[in-house]
C-alpha cells in the first residue's frame, strides 16, 4: 500500500502538543497515528527518543555522556513551538542547520552578527539541550565577497600628480537625471552657432554621461546634444553642438551610472575660434565658483588628484611543469624520449640529424594558444655539450607554423632562458622544441609558457595571503565563541575537507581544492577552500589553535572541548572506505607536531536504503567497516548527519509519495542496524553520539534530498516505522513483532 493518503486527523493532537509545551516547556510530546491503519498502532507503544537513552545510561550500556542529537533551523528553534517541542521532547542536543556557518554570521564588510546564535544559546540552556557546533571551517558557505577582498591585490598608488575636478555619487539610479551637476558660464552661447566641447573623464562605473545644455533657469533644455563615453581608463570625449536658444548652462547628467567620475580638461569654445570658454580649464586651480549642483541631488565634487593608478605587468602562466608531480614533455624522433630523473626531464640525441625538425619536443596544454598573443617560454635548461635549438608554435592540421621563437642557446651549466613570440595563426595546439640538429643530452626544469597583462594592482605574495586569512579565520571563531561563551563544547572545526580522490600518489586522497582542480567548475567559483591559501597542513592546525584559544578566552573549561572532523562518505563502498582511511591518516599529518589534538571523527551517514540486496549487503558491511576502522583510530565517534532515503530495484530513489509498507519497514530495519553496530562496535568511552539529521521527510522543494522519506516522522510529524527502527537502536523493544 502506497503512504500518500495515511496524513489525516492530527490537528488536535498537534495542538495538544503545543499547548502541553506551553505549559511545561515540551512535557512528553507525541503524536498519536491515523487509528484506522493497523499497522502503524504499534508505534504508539514508543516512549521519546531519549527516554531509551537514559535507560542505556542507567544499565552502562553506552558513554554516560551520549549524545542524542537533532539537525534543525536555530530560528524555528526559537520561536519554542513545535520544533522546540520535538527536539526537547525526543533529544538532549542540537545541530543548527546553518545558523552558526560562517557566511550566516559575517558579512560582506567583514562585520559580524551573532544575535541568532546567542538567542540560540540561550534558549538551548533554557531547554537543557546541549548544542553541537556546526561549523568552523569549511569552504562552503562562507562570506566569500569578504573574504576575496581581503586578499586581492594591492593598487598601484597614482603614477603622477594630476589635478581635475573629483564627483562622487551613489549606487546607479532608473534615470540619468537624478545624478547631476553643472557648468554655469559667464555669457550665454548663442543660438544656431556651434561650439565644440571636449572633457577628459574616467569613471568607477562604465557608461555615459548625458550633456543637456540650456539655461539656468531651467528652460530651452537641448535634450540629446551629446554625450561622454566613462571607462576605468581615462577617455577623451569632444564633439560638437549647435544650441536652438542662447543657454549659459552644462548640465552633465550621470543618473545612470553613479559611481564617482573624474573630470580633466574641460574645453568649450566656438567653432573656429582658440578661446577657451571655461574658467580653470584644467583644475590646477582651486577654483569650482563656476561649478555647482540643486541641493536635493545627493552628488558632491572638488578639486583633487585624477590621475589613475601607474601600471605593472603581471605574468599569467598558462602552462608550467615543474616535473615533480609525474606530468612530462612529449615529443618524436629523437633518440632518448623524454624521461623525468630526479625531478628534471632528460631528452637528447646521440646524433645530429638532418634538420632541426626530424627530433621535435612536443608541449600540448589542451587548449590552443591564442592568435595575436605574445607569449613567453621560460625554462631552465643546460645540455651535456654545448648547443642551440628553435622552438615555436604550431597548428597540426597541415603542420603549419604559427609562430617562432628566437634561437635558444645551451651550454654545460644551468642557465634561465625567457624568449618570446608572437602567435599569428588559428589553432596552435603545440608548442614544438625542435631539437633535430642537436647531438647530446638536454636538461629541462621549470618549463613554463605565460603571457603579460597590465595592471594597476600587484598581487599578494602567498605568504601575505596565508597570514591575512589566518587572521580572518582567529577573528571568526573568536566571535563564535565569544557568542557561545563556552556553553557549546563540542565542534565541527573542520567539514568536508577531502575529496574523493588521490592526485598526487602519496596514498591517500588530497583535500579539496580549487587549485588542484579536483571539484567542480561551479563550487570552485562559489565556494572558498582555505586549504589553498593556509596549505593542507596549517589549514587544520590553524582552525584547531584558533578554536582551542578562543574557547578557553570565553569562559570555556578547556578540558571539556571536543574538536571533530566531519566528513561524507565515509562508509562508502566504492572506494573500500578508502576516504575514511585516508582521512585518519590525514588526522595523524595535522597531530604531528605535537601539539594540534584532534578529539574525533564524526561521520555524516547520508545513506540509502537499497531494494537490490546485494547493494544493500555490501553497503551494511561498509557500514561495519566504517565503524571498525573509527574504532581503531582510538578517536571519539559520532554519527553527525544520520538520514535514510531509499532506491528502488532500478537505482532510483523513490519520493515519500510512492513508497511502499514494505520500504518503510526495509528503512526501519536499516535504522536499527546501524544505531545497534554503532553501540555493538565503539568503545562506550569513544560514543560520543548519534545525530539524525531530518526529523521529517523533505519537503518536494526542499535544497535537501528533496521529496525523500529521509525522516522518522513524516510531514505532518507523525511517526513513522522508521522512528521504530531508531528506537529499537536504542534498545526499545521491536513492538512490530507483537503487532504481527
Amino acid at each position: 500500500m502506497k503512504l500518500k493518503n495515511i496524513n489525516l486527523g492530527l490537528g488536535l493532537m498537534a495542538l495538544l502538543a503545543l499547548s502541553s509545551c506551553a505549559d511545561d516547556k515540551f512535557s512528553e510530546y507525541r503524536t498519536d497515528m491515523t487509528k484506522n491503519l493497523k499497522d502503524y498502532q504499534y508505534l504508539n507503544n514508543y516512549e521519546p527518543l531519549k527516554k531509551y537513552v537514559e535507560d542505556m545510561k542507567a544499565a552502562g550500556k553506552c558513554n554516560p555522556d551520549f549524545k542524542l542529537g537533532i539537525a534543525l533551523e536555530a530560528a524555528e528553534f526559537n520561536k519554542q513551538a513545535l520544533v522546540y517541542c520535538l527536539a526537547g521532547s525526543n533529544f538532549n542536543e542540537m545541530t543548527a542547520g546553518n545558523a552558526m556557518k560562517m557566511a550566516s554570521c559575517v558579512k560582506d564588510d567583514g562585520s559580524m552578527d551573532f544575535s541568532l546564535v546567542k538567542e540560540f544559546v540561550k534558549n538551548a540552556k533554557d531547554a537543557g539541550l546541549t548544542i553541537y557546533g556546526h561549523t568552523l571551517a569549511w569552504h562552503s558557505q562562507q562570506p566569500n565577497k569578504y573574504l576575496n577582498g581581503l586578499i586581492k591585490g594591492k593598487e598601484l598608488p597614482p603614477a603622477e600628480k594630476n589635478p581635475g575636478l573629483i564627483i562622487t555619487a551613489g549606487e546607479p539610479k532608473a534615470d540619468t537625471w537624478e545624478y547631476e551637476i553643472y557648468y554655469d558660464l559667464d555669457k550665454p552661447l548663442q543660438a544656431g552657432k556651434t561650439y565644440e566641447i571636449s572633457l577628459n573623464v574616467r569613471g568607477t562605473n562604465p557608461g555615459t554621461i548625458d550633456f543637456w545644455p540650456g539655461k539656468k533657469d531651467g528652460s530651452d533644455t537641448q535634450y540629446g546634444a551629446g554625450s561622454f563615453t566613462v571607462a576605468e581608463s581615462a577617455i577623451d570625449n569632444s564633439f560638437s553642438f549647435t544650441p536652438n536658444a542662447d543657454i549659459d548652462r552644462m548640465r552633465f547628467c550621470f543618473g545612470k551610472i553613479g559611481g564617482t567620475l573624474y573630470f580633466d580638461n574641460f574645453v568649450l569654445k566656438e567653432k573656429g575660434s582658440d578661446h577657451n570658454l571655461v574658467v580653470n580649464s584644467t583644475f590646477d586651480e582651486n577654483d569650482i565658483s563656476h561649478w555647482t549642483k540643486v541641493s536635493w541631488v545627493d552628488v558632491n565634487y572638488k578639486i583633487g588628484n585624477v590621475a589613475g593608478a601607474g601600471a605593472v605587468d603581471i605574468p599569467v602562466s598558462v602552462g608550467h611543469l615543474t616535473f615533480d608531480d609525474g606530468q612530462n614533455l612529449g615529443g618524436w624522433g629523437m633518440d632518448n624520449a623524454p624521461k623525468i630523473v630526479n625531478g628534471v626531464c632528460e631528452v637528447g640525441n646521440n646524433a645530429a640529424k638532418a634538420d632541426p625538425w626530424n627530433a621535435q619536443v612536443n608541449y600540448e596544454p589542451g587548449f590552443a594558444f591564442e592568435n595575436g598573443t605574445t607569449y613567453h617560454l621560460k625554462m631552465k635548461i643546460k645540455g651535456s655539450v654545448a648547443g642551440e635549438f628553435g622552438a615555436g608554435f604550431q597548428n597540426p592540421d597541415g603542420y603549419q607554423g604559427c609562430g617562432d621563437f628566437p634561437t635558444i642557446n645551451v651550454t654545460t651549466d644551468w642557465k634561465e632562458v625567457d624568449v618570446t613570440t608572437t602567435c599569428n595563426g588559428d589553432n596552435a595546439l603545440r608548442l614544438l622544441l625542435n631539437i633535430g640538429k642537436y647531438a647530446g643530452t638536454l636538461y629541462i626544469d621549470d618549463f613554463e609558457v605565460y603571457y603579460t597583462k597590465s595592471s594597476n594592482t600587484i598581487e599578494l605574495t602567498d605568504e601575505e595571503k596565508k597570514n591575512i586569512l589566518t587572521t580572518a579565520m582567529g577573528t571568526w571563531i573568536d566571535g563564535m565563541m565569544e557568542a557561545t561563551d563556552g556553553y557549546v563544547t563540542s565542534w565541527d572545526v573542520v567539514n568536508e575537507a577531502l575529496s574523493g580522490e588521490d592526485k598526487d600518489g602519496d596514498g591517500k586522497f588530497d583535500l579539496q581544492s580549487a587549485k588542484r582542480g579536483n571539484v567542480k567548475p561551479d563550487d570552485a567559483k562559489n565556494n572558498f577552500y582555505w586549504q589553498d591559501y593556509l596549505g593542507d597542513i596549517d589549514y587544520v592546525r590553524t582552525a584547531v589553535a584558533a578554536a582551542r584559544k578562543s574557547f578557553a578566552a570565553h569562559n570555556g573549561d578547556p578540558e571539556k572541548l571536543k574538536l571533530f572532523i566531519n566528513d561524507y562518505n565515509l562508509e562508502s563502498d566504492w572506494d573500500d572506505n578508502g576516504k575514511l582511511r585516508s582521512l585518519i591518516q590525514w588526522i595523524k599529518d595535522w597531530e604531528a607536531d605535537g601539539v594540534t589534538k584532534i578529539d574525533g571523527i564524526a561521520s555524516q551517514m547520508h545513506i540509502s536504503c537499497y531494494a537490490d540486496p546485494v547493494k544493500q549487503e555490501n553497503a551494511k558491511n561498509h557500514i561495519v567497516k566504517m565503524l571498525e576502522l573509527m574504532k581503531e583510530s582510538g578517536k571519539l565517534c559520532k554519527i553527525s548527519e544520520l538520514d535514510m532515503g531509499y532506491v528502488d530495484a532500478a537505482g532510483k530513489d523513490v519520493t515519500y509519495d510512492q513508497m511502499t509498507e514494505e520500504q518503510h519497514k526495509e528503512m526501519r530495519d536499516l535504522y536499527t542496524f546501524v544505531l545497534k553496530k554503532y553501540f555493538e562496535i565503539i568503545p562506550i568511552d569513544k560514543q560520543y553520539g548519534i545525530t539524525q539529521w531530518c526529523a521529517t521527510d523533505s519537503p518536494k522543494d526542499s535544497g535537501w534530498r528533496p521529496g525523500l522519506p529521509v525522516g522518522l516522522w513524516d510531514l505532518n510529524y507523525l511517526r513513522k516505522h522508521t522512528y521504530a527502527g531508531f528506537a529499537a537502536g536504542l534498545g526499545a523493544p521491536e513492538y512490530w513483532n507483537d503487532a504481527k
